[in-house]
């Protein structure tokens, strides 16, 4: 079931040879959950404290995926936060991160893309207040 399965996601080691600090799968979920919510691999403050979304995140794409939401059938809406997540799950988008967000009711009710909170994104987030409606659109 959902535990035995992120057990052995956090075992994983089939990227380690590739890291430079070794493997360490950051995952939460709750068979309960009706939002999910899909970035990027964690960068090094993650990989050191396990704790998601502490750190500017990388590049590698989902390994554990499909099988991670096999088991979550409660989930209503997805927010893909960056590039990566968006490329991976939404099908047709535009080339931009600008394209995409602007374009966000594409893909609703079931996906909401939006840019990732890194620093590299501080001056996209600076040129385009408007993201934020989309926020407040979405109740």
């Amino acid at each position: 079931m959902l535990h035995d399965l992120l057990r052995d996601i956090r075992q994983c080691r089939v990227c380690e040879p590739a890291l430079p600090l070794g493997a360490n799968p950051v995952i939460q979920a709750h068979e309960a959950a009706r939002i999910l919510i899909i970035g990027q691999a964690p960068g090094i403050r993650v990989h050191q404290s396990s704790i998601p979304w502490n750190d500017p995140s990388g590049d590698l794409p989902p390994l554990w995926h499909q099988s991670v939401l096999a088991q979550l059938p409660n989930i209503q809406m997805t927010l893909l936060i960056g590039q990566y997540a968006q490329n991976y799950y939404l099908k047709d988008k535009p080339a931009t991160l600008t394209e995409t967000v602007r374009q966000w009711q594409r893909w609703a009710p079931h996906y909401l893309p939006l840019p990732h909170p890194s620093p590299r994104n501080t001056l996209w987030l600076k040129k385009n207040p408007w993201w934020l409606c989309c926020l407040n659109r979405w109740n």
